[in-house]
């Protein structure tokens, strides 16, 4: 799947001013609580990512990911919609190291946004995450070539994107029921908004202490 079809480039543009964390590890995270989570609004998003100490998304990004996370959540639930899952990664005309690092950047996000979810593993599926921690582990120096070349990535990549099919089997619980963001307000201001009011109110606090400095 190409850079155009997959989304890369949409992402690509929407987060050029966001450097937190990489596109592919956005969307593992995405995707881990999208296996065991209803998808949230944009504030439900915000707060999650405030609370996983992320800089506030742009606008045009907070969007592209609230819109992903409905469509992962109804890709899902459907068996057979399921199986044509696939992981945010650059498309193969990209180097493979840096596909390779990529899907391991997806593999982390996927675990950190299951890990939140709190979800009790079975023996099978603590396996499945044992593997996929090992794409997550994956070093590589800049341009070094890796093992097995494009028959490994090939083989890593179809594992990765099975483990969201194999994880999302379970009922789904609200975001505002994990215990990550459980007592907060998810329609409270983001941290963004705060900043932006905050700016916005300095003049007139500025001009009534003048006002009470020199009354006429």
């Amino acid at each position: 799947m190409n850079d155009n079809i997959s989304g890369w480039n949409t992402w690509t543009r929407a987060i050029e001013d966001w450097n937190d964390v990489s596109i592919s590890e956005l969307h593992g995270l995405m995707t881990g609580l999208m296996t065991a989570c209803s998808a949230p609004d944009e504030a439900g998003w915000a707060t999650v990512l405030e609370e996983l100490s992320f800089a506030p998304l742009p606008d045009e990004a907070l969007t592209l990911l609230t819109e992903e996370g409905e469509d992962t959540v109804f890709q899902l639930k459907d068996k057979d919609d399921a199986y044509a899952y696939t992981p945010l990664v650059p498309d193969d005309e990209h180097d493979l190291y840096e596909r390779v690092m990529a899907l391991k950047q997806w593999a982390n996000g996927f675990m950190t946004g299951f890990g939140i979810t709190d979800c009790r593993l079975s023996k099978d599926e603590n396996e499945i995450l044992t593997d996929l921690a090992k794409i997550g582990a994956i070093r590589l120096e800049d341009g070094e070539d890796f093992e097995g070349g494009e028959e490994s990535y090939l083989h890593l990549f179809e594992f990765a994107r099975m483990v969201p099919v194999m994880f999302a089997t379970r009922t789904r619980k609200p975001i505002k029921e994990l215990a990550l963001i459980s007592g907060l307000a998810l329609d409270a201001k983001t941290t963004k908004e705060r900043e932006m009011e905050a700016k916005q109110s300095t003049p007139m606090t500025f001009i009534d202490v003048m006002n009470q400095n020199n009354p006429s």
